[in-house]
C-alpha cells in the first residue's frame, strides 16, 4: 500500500495495455484515486495544461505521434516522473534519445509484474524530485527573506541615520523580543517608513 498518494496519467490508444495498468494499480492498491486516461498527446498536452500530475505513463506510439516529445517536455517543464513504454525494436533508440531528459522506458510487451516494479520506481522518483522541489522553494524562501531584511536595514540608515550593524541588530532583537520572524519586523518597518 502506498503512504503518498500520487496522481496519474496514462497516455494510451491501447484498451489491453490500460486494462492491465487499471488492474494493477485497483488490485495491488498503487494508486489512491482512478488515472486520468486520454488516447492522444494533443489530449495529453490539454490535460497537463489544466494540472500536474505525480506520475505520466505513456503508452507508445499515440495516434498523433510517437510520445518521445511529449514525455521528454513533461520532464524538463514539470516534477512528474514520466515512464514511456516502447516496443522492443524501438527500446534502444528510444531509451538513447529521451534519458538525457530524464524519462524512464520500458520495453513491450510488459508483464504486471514489470509493470509494478516499474511503477514503485516512478514513485521513489517522484518523492526524489518532491523532495527537491521543496529544498528549492525553501532556499527561495530564505534569499526573499535576505532582500527584505536588507531592505529594510537601509530604509532604518535612510530615515534613522542608523549605522548598517546598529540596523542589523535592531531587526534581530525585535525578532527576539516579538518572538516573530525576521521577515514580518522587516515587512512592519518598510510598512512603517514607507
Amino acid at each position: 500500500m502506498l503512504f503518498q498518494e500520487y496522481s496519474l496519467l496514462l497516455v494510451s490508444a491501447s484498451r489491453p495495455f490500460n486494462e492491465l495498468v487499471l488492474s494493477l494499480l485497483s488490485v495491488r492498491g498503487l494508486a489512491a484515486s482512478p488515472p486520468t486516461i486520454v488516447r492522444s498527446i494533443s489530449a495529453a498536452r490539454r490535460t497537463l495544461a489544466e494540472r500536474p500530475y505525480d506520475i505520466i505513463l505513456i503508452n507508445a506510439p499515440l495516434p498523433d505521434g510517437f510520445g518521445t516529445r511529449l514525455a521528454m517536455d513533461v520532464c524538463v517543464n514539470s516534477e512528474a516522473g514520466v515512464m514511456l513504454f516502447a516496443a522492443c525494436e524501438f527500446y534502444e533508440e528510444i531509451c538513447t534519445k529521451t534519458r538525457p531528459s530524464g524519462v524512464m522506458t520500458a520495453e513491450k510487451p510488459i508483464d504486471a509484474q514489470s509493470l509494478e516494479r516499474n511503477f514503485h520506481n516512478l514513485c521513489a522518483v517522484r518523492e526524489r524530485l518532491r523532495r527537491m522541489e521543496e529544498k528549492r522553494v525553501s532556499v527561495e524562501e530564505k534569499i526573499e527573506e535576505i532582500r527584505l531584511v536588507n531592505r529594510a536595514k537601509w530604509r532604518l540608515i535612510e530615515r534613522l541615520e542608523m549605522k548598517e550593524a546598529d540596523a542589523h541588530r535592531y531587526i534581530e532583537k525585535q525578532a527576539m523580543d516579538q518572538r516573530i520572524s525576521r521577515r514580518k519586523v522587516a515587512e512592519s518597518i518598510l510598512q512603517m517608513y514607507k
